[in-house]
Protein backbone atom coordinates (compact mmCIF):
# COMPACT_ATOMS: atom_id res chain seq x y z
CA UNK A 1 0.00 0.00 0.00
CA UNK A 2 1.51 3.27 -1.08
CA UNK A 3 1.99 5.96 1.47
CA UNK A 4 -0.42 8.83 1.32
CA UNK A 5 1.40 11.91 0.18
CA UNK A 6 0.17 15.42 0.31
CA UNK A 7 0.67 17.56 -2.75
CA UNK A 8 2.74 20.58 -2.07
CA UNK A 9 1.32 23.85 -3.33
CA UNK A 10 2.99 24.83 -6.53
CA UNK A 11 5.77 27.27 -6.22
CA UNK A 12 4.56 30.55 -7.68
CA UNK A 13 6.40 31.43 -10.78
CA UNK A 14 8.56 34.46 -10.63
CA UNK A 15 6.78 37.50 -11.87
CA UNK A 16 8.10 38.55 -15.22
CA UNK A 17 10.48 41.40 -14.98
CA UNK A 18 9.01 44.46 -16.56
CA UNK A 19 11.56 45.95 -18.83
CA UNK A 20 11.84 49.63 -18.89
CA UNK A 21 11.85 50.91 -22.40
CA UNK A 22 14.54 53.53 -22.27
CA UNK A 23 13.96 54.48 -25.87
CA UNK A 24 10.30 55.31 -25.29
CA UNK A 25 10.83 58.95 -24.20
CA UNK A 26 13.37 59.44 -26.97
CA UNK A 27 10.93 58.14 -29.56
CA UNK A 28 8.27 60.47 -28.19
CA UNK A 29 10.60 63.47 -28.49
CA UNK A 30 11.61 62.52 -32.03
CA UNK A 31 7.97 62.06 -33.00
CA UNK A 32 7.10 65.51 -31.69
CA UNK A 33 10.09 67.04 -33.48
CA UNK A 34 9.02 65.48 -36.77
CA UNK A 35 5.47 66.73 -36.23
CA UNK A 36 6.80 70.22 -35.50
CA UNK A 37 8.89 70.21 -38.69
CA UNK A 38 5.87 69.07 -40.72
CA UNK A 39 3.75 71.88 -39.27
CA UNK A 40 6.43 74.44 -40.13
CA UNK A 41 6.70 73.05 -43.65
CA UNK A 42 2.93 73.36 -44.14
CA UNK A 43 2.97 76.88 -42.72
CA UNK A 44 5.80 77.94 -45.02
CA UNK A 45 3.98 76.47 -48.03
CA UNK A 46 0.67 78.13 -47.23
CA UNK A 47 2.36 81.48 -46.57
CA UNK A 48 4.27 81.28 -49.87
CA UNK A 49 1.17 80.78 -51.99
CA UNK A 50 -1.24 83.02 -50.05
CA UNK A 51 1.04 86.04 -50.03
CA UNK A 52 1.20 85.95 -53.83
CA UNK A 53 -2.55 86.41 -54.01
CA UNK A 54 -2.18 89.92 -52.63
CA UNK A 55 -0.97 91.33 -55.95
CA UNK A 56 2.16 92.28 -57.85
CA UNK A 57 4.83 94.04 -55.71
CA UNK A 58 6.40 95.55 -58.83
CA UNK A 59 3.40 97.90 -59.13
CA UNK A 60 4.21 99.29 -55.66
CA UNK A 61 7.98 99.46 -56.03
CA UNK A 62 7.87 101.41 -59.30
CA UNK A 63 6.28 104.84 -59.84
CA UNK A 64 2.92 104.98 -61.64
CA UNK A 65 4.54 106.25 -64.86
CA UNK A 66 7.03 103.37 -65.13
CA UNK A 67 7.35 101.76 -68.54
CA UNK A 68 6.77 98.10 -69.35
CA UNK A 69 10.51 97.65 -69.89
CA UNK A 70 11.26 98.96 -66.40
CA UNK A 71 8.71 96.55 -64.94
CA UNK A 72 10.26 93.67 -66.88
CA UNK A 73 13.78 94.49 -65.66
CA UNK A 74 12.70 94.84 -62.04
CA UNK A 75 10.63 91.66 -62.15
CA UNK A 76 13.62 89.78 -63.57
CA UNK A 77 15.98 91.18 -60.92
CA UNK A 78 13.60 90.07 -58.17
CA UNK A 79 13.15 86.60 -59.66
CA UNK A 80 9.43 87.12 -60.12
CA UNK A 81 9.55 86.33 -63.83
CA UNK A 82 10.09 82.62 -63.06
CA UNK A 83 7.24 80.16 -62.82
CA UNK A 84 5.48 79.88 -59.47
CA UNK A 85 6.76 76.34 -58.99
CA UNK A 86 10.36 77.42 -59.65
CA UNK A 87 10.02 80.23 -57.11
CA UNK A 88 8.62 77.73 -54.60
CA UNK A 89 11.57 75.34 -55.08
CA UNK A 90 14.03 78.21 -54.64
CA UNK A 91 12.19 79.22 -51.47
CA UNK A 92 12.39 75.70 -50.02
CA UNK A 93 16.08 75.41 -50.91
CA UNK A 94 16.72 78.66 -49.09
CA UNK A 95 14.84 77.46 -46.00
CA UNK A 96 17.07 74.38 -45.81
CA UNK A 97 20.02 76.75 -45.37
CA UNK A 98 18.03 79.19 -43.17
CA UNK A 99 18.16 81.69 -46.01
CA UNK A 100 14.92 83.68 -46.17
CA UNK A 101 15.99 85.77 -49.15
CA UNK A 102 16.27 89.53 -49.50
CA UNK A 103 13.55 92.05 -48.77
CA UNK A 104 11.96 93.48 -51.90
CA UNK A 105 11.58 96.89 -50.26
CA UNK A 106 14.61 97.27 -48.00
CA UNK A 107 17.06 95.37 -50.22
CA UNK A 108 18.61 93.68 -47.16
CA UNK A 109 18.63 90.02 -46.09
CA UNK A 110 15.39 89.22 -44.32
CA UNK A 111 17.27 87.51 -41.49
CA UNK A 112 19.10 90.76 -40.68
CA UNK A 113 15.87 92.76 -40.65
CA UNK A 114 14.22 90.22 -38.34
CA UNK A 115 17.24 90.18 -36.04
CA UNK A 116 17.02 93.97 -35.80
CA UNK A 117 13.30 93.98 -34.90
CA UNK A 118 13.17 90.81 -32.77
CA UNK A 119 14.58 92.25 -29.50
CA UNK A 120 11.74 94.78 -29.27
CA UNK A 121 9.08 92.07 -29.70
CA UNK A 122 10.77 89.75 -27.19
CA UNK A 123 11.03 92.61 -24.69
CA UNK A 124 7.33 93.42 -25.07
CA UNK A 125 6.22 89.78 -24.84
CA UNK A 126 8.44 89.10 -21.81
CA UNK A 127 7.08 92.16 -19.99
CA UNK A 128 3.51 91.14 -20.81
CA UNK A 129 4.18 87.58 -19.58
CA UNK A 130 5.63 88.93 -16.33
CA UNK A 131 2.52 91.08 -15.81
CA UNK A 132 0.34 88.05 -16.57
CA UNK A 133 2.02 85.80 -14.00
CA UNK A 134 2.31 88.46 -11.31
CA UNK A 135 -1.38 89.39 -11.55
CA UNK A 136 -3.10 86.16 -12.65
CA UNK A 137 -1.59 83.66 -10.19
CA UNK A 138 -2.46 85.58 -7.00
CA UNK A 139 -5.87 86.47 -8.44
CA UNK A 140 -6.64 82.82 -9.26
CA UNK A 141 -5.49 81.62 -5.83
CA UNK A 142 -7.50 84.26 -3.95
CA UNK A 143 -10.60 83.58 -6.04
CA UNK A 144 -10.37 79.83 -5.39
CA UNK A 145 -9.83 80.28 -1.65
CA UNK A 146 -12.72 82.77 -1.40
CA UNK A 147 -15.07 80.91 -3.70
CA UNK A 148 -18.56 82.41 -3.84
CA UNK A 149 -17.63 85.46 -1.78
CA UNK A 150 -17.18 89.08 -2.75
CA UNK A 151 -13.49 88.70 -3.62
CA UNK A 152 -14.24 85.80 -5.95
CA UNK A 153 -17.02 87.73 -7.67
CA UNK A 154 -14.76 90.76 -8.12
CA UNK A 155 -12.00 88.65 -9.68
CA UNK A 156 -14.42 86.85 -12.01
CA UNK A 157 -15.94 90.17 -13.09
CA UNK A 158 -12.47 91.39 -14.01
CA UNK A 159 -11.83 88.11 -15.83
CA UNK A 160 -15.01 88.52 -17.85
CA UNK A 161 -14.09 92.07 -18.82
CA UNK A 162 -10.55 91.05 -19.73
CA UNK A 163 -11.67 88.23 -21.99
CA UNK A 164 -14.38 90.22 -23.74
CA UNK A 165 -12.48 93.47 -24.40
CA UNK A 166 -10.50 93.76 -27.67
CA UNK A 167 -6.79 94.45 -27.01
CA UNK A 168 -6.58 97.35 -29.44
CA UNK A 169 -9.49 99.06 -27.64
CA UNK A 170 -7.73 98.54 -24.30
CA UNK A 171 -4.62 100.15 -25.76
CA UNK A 172 -6.53 103.16 -27.05
CA UNK A 173 -8.30 103.54 -23.69
CA UNK A 174 -4.99 103.37 -21.79
CA UNK A 175 -3.48 105.98 -24.09
CA UNK A 176 -6.48 108.24 -23.55
CA UNK A 177 -6.33 107.95 -19.74
CA UNK A 178 -2.62 107.78 -18.94
CA UNK A 179 -1.08 109.65 -21.88
CA UNK A 180 -3.71 112.27 -22.78
CA UNK A 181 -5.60 113.00 -19.57
CA UNK A 182 -3.07 112.24 -16.83
CA UNK A 183 0.08 112.78 -18.95
CA UNK A 184 1.79 110.17 -16.80
CA UNK A 185 3.08 107.82 -19.51
CA UNK A 186 4.09 108.26 -23.16
CA UNK A 187 1.66 107.12 -25.84
CA UNK A 188 4.38 105.74 -28.11
CA UNK A 189 8.12 105.33 -28.39
CA UNK A 190 10.71 102.73 -27.50
CA UNK A 191 13.76 102.45 -25.29
CA UNK A 192 12.64 103.30 -21.75
CA UNK A 193 10.63 101.58 -19.05
CA UNK A 194 7.93 104.24 -19.32
CA UNK A 195 7.47 103.39 -23.01
CA UNK A 196 7.04 99.72 -22.11
CA UNK A 197 4.32 100.03 -19.47
CA UNK A 198 1.23 100.71 -21.57
CA UNK A 199 2.00 98.20 -24.38
CA UNK A 200 2.83 95.46 -21.87
CA UNK A 201 -0.35 96.00 -19.87
CA UNK A 202 -2.43 96.11 -23.07
CA UNK A 203 -0.95 92.87 -24.31
CA UNK A 204 -1.33 91.15 -20.92
CA UNK A 205 -4.99 91.94 -20.21
CA UNK A 206 -6.44 88.96 -22.09
CA UNK A 207 -3.76 86.55 -20.83
CA UNK A 208 -4.34 87.59 -17.23
CA UNK A 209 -8.03 86.80 -17.57
CA UNK A 210 -7.43 83.39 -19.16
CA UNK A 211 -4.77 82.22 -16.69
CA UNK A 212 -6.60 83.50 -13.58
CA UNK A 213 -9.86 81.82 -14.60
CA UNK A 214 -8.22 78.48 -15.36
CA UNK A 215 -6.13 78.50 -12.18
CA UNK A 216 -9.23 79.20 -10.11
CA UNK A 217 -11.12 76.29 -11.68
CA UNK A 218 -8.18 73.90 -11.32
CA UNK A 219 -7.61 74.83 -7.69
CA UNK A 220 -11.30 74.40 -6.82
CA UNK A 221 -11.16 70.84 -8.21
CA UNK A 222 -7.92 70.04 -6.39
CA UNK A 223 -9.03 71.50 -3.06
CA UNK A 224 -11.90 69.00 -2.90
CA UNK A 225 -9.60 65.96 -3.22
CA UNK A 226 -8.69 63.53 -0.43
CA UNK A 227 -5.06 64.53 0.04
CA UNK A 228 -6.09 68.15 0.61
CA UNK A 229 -8.53 67.07 3.31
CA UNK A 230 -5.72 65.04 4.91
CA UNK A 231 -3.43 68.06 4.87
CA UNK A 232 -6.11 70.14 6.54
CA UNK A 233 -6.60 67.46 9.15
CA UNK A 234 -2.90 67.67 9.98
CA UNK A 235 -3.33 71.30 10.95
CA UNK A 236 -1.98 73.10 7.90
CA UNK A 237 -3.39 76.55 7.29
CA UNK A 238 -5.50 77.35 4.20
CA UNK A 239 -2.74 79.25 2.39
CA UNK A 240 -0.15 76.61 3.26
CA UNK A 241 -2.42 73.87 1.93
CA UNK A 242 -2.89 75.71 -1.34
CA UNK A 243 0.77 76.57 -1.86
CA UNK A 244 2.29 73.26 -0.73
CA UNK A 245 -0.29 70.71 -1.82
CA UNK A 246 -2.78 72.28 -4.19
CA UNK A 247 -0.85 74.56 -6.52
CA UNK A 248 1.41 71.93 -8.04
CA UNK A 249 -1.45 69.53 -8.75
CA UNK A 250 -3.42 72.34 -10.36
CA UNK A 251 -0.49 73.60 -12.42
CA UNK A 252 -0.63 71.14 -15.33
CA UNK A 253 -3.49 72.79 -17.27
CA UNK A 254 -2.20 76.20 -16.25
CA UNK A 255 1.23 75.48 -17.70
CA UNK A 256 -0.45 74.43 -20.94
CA UNK A 257 -2.37 77.69 -21.17
CA UNK A 258 0.66 79.78 -20.18
CA UNK A 259 2.62 78.10 -22.96
CA UNK A 260 -0.10 78.89 -25.45
CA UNK A 261 -0.29 82.44 -24.16
CA UNK A 262 3.42 82.93 -24.86
CA UNK A 263 2.64 82.31 -28.52
CA UNK A 264 -0.46 84.50 -28.28
CA UNK A 265 1.58 87.31 -26.74
CA UNK A 266 4.00 87.24 -29.65
CA UNK A 267 1.21 86.94 -32.21
CA UNK A 268 -0.98 89.49 -30.48
CA UNK A 269 1.92 91.92 -30.52
CA UNK A 270 0.98 92.75 -34.12
CA UNK A 271 -2.01 94.91 -33.09
CA UNK A 272 -0.40 96.21 -29.92
CA UNK A 273 2.77 97.26 -31.70
CA UNK A 274 0.67 98.99 -34.32
CA UNK A 275 -1.29 100.97 -31.72
CA UNK A 276 1.81 102.08 -29.79
CA UNK A 277 4.18 102.35 -32.80
CA UNK A 278 6.39 99.73 -31.20
CA UNK A 279 9.27 98.80 -33.57
CA UNK A 280 8.95 95.03 -33.35
CA UNK A 281 8.21 92.09 -35.62
CA UNK A 282 4.47 92.77 -35.44
CA UNK A 283 4.86 96.28 -36.81
CA UNK A 284 7.25 94.90 -39.41
CA UNK A 285 4.66 92.33 -40.50
CA UNK A 286 2.04 95.02 -41.12
CA UNK A 287 4.52 97.06 -43.13
CA UNK A 288 5.58 94.02 -45.16
CA UNK A 289 1.98 93.11 -45.98
CA UNK A 290 1.22 96.67 -47.04
CA UNK A 291 4.28 96.73 -49.32
CA UNK A 292 3.69 93.18 -50.65
CA UNK A 293 7.20 92.29 -49.55
CA UNK A 294 6.88 88.55 -50.20
CA UNK A 295 10.11 87.29 -48.54
CA UNK A 296 9.57 89.45 -45.46
CA UNK A 297 5.95 88.38 -45.02
CA UNK A 298 6.90 84.71 -45.42
CA UNK A 299 9.67 85.04 -42.82
CA UNK A 300 7.51 86.82 -40.24
CA UNK A 301 4.68 84.30 -40.62
CA UNK A 302 7.16 81.47 -40.23
CA UNK A 303 8.62 83.16 -37.16
CA UNK A 304 5.25 83.34 -35.41
CA UNK A 305 4.46 79.73 -36.37
CA UNK A 306 7.85 78.52 -35.11
CA UNK A 307 7.24 80.32 -31.83
CA UNK A 308 3.94 78.49 -31.31
CA UNK A 309 5.46 75.14 -32.27
CA UNK A 310 8.53 75.45 -30.04
CA UNK A 311 6.56 76.67 -27.03
CA UNK A 312 4.01 73.87 -27.38
CA UNK A 313 6.82 71.33 -27.66
CA UNK A 314 8.49 72.62 -24.50
CA UNK A 315 5.17 72.61 -22.65
CA UNK A 316 4.48 69.05 -23.73
CA UNK A 317 7.91 67.89 -22.57
CA UNK A 318 7.50 69.67 -19.22
CA UNK A 319 4.45 67.56 -18.33
CA UNK A 320 6.57 64.64 -17.16
CA UNK A 321 8.39 66.88 -14.68
CA UNK A 322 5.22 68.41 -13.27
CA UNK A 323 3.15 65.21 -13.02
CA UNK A 324 4.86 61.78 -12.69
CA UNK A 325 1.63 60.10 -13.82
CA UNK A 326 2.16 61.58 -17.27
CA UNK A 327 5.70 60.19 -17.33
CA UNK A 328 4.61 56.66 -16.51
CA UNK A 329 1.74 56.66 -18.99
CA UNK A 330 3.99 57.37 -21.94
Amino acid sequence: MSALTLDKPPTPAAAPTRRTDRTGPLRGVLKRLLTALFVLFCTATVAFFLVRLSGDPVKILLPPDATAEQERVLRHSLGLDQSLFAQYLDYLRGLLHLDFGDSLVYGQPVSEILADRLPATIELAAAALAVTLVVAIPAGIVAAMRRGRGTDKTVMTGVLLGQSTPPFWVGILLILVFAVWLRALPASGYGTLANLVLPAVTLAVYSVAVVARLLRSSLIDVLSSDHIRSARAKGFGPLQVVLRHGLRNASLPVVTVVGLEVGNLLGGAILTERVFSWPGVGQLTVEAISNRDFPLVQATVLFFAATFVVVNLLVDLSYSFLDPRVRTSR
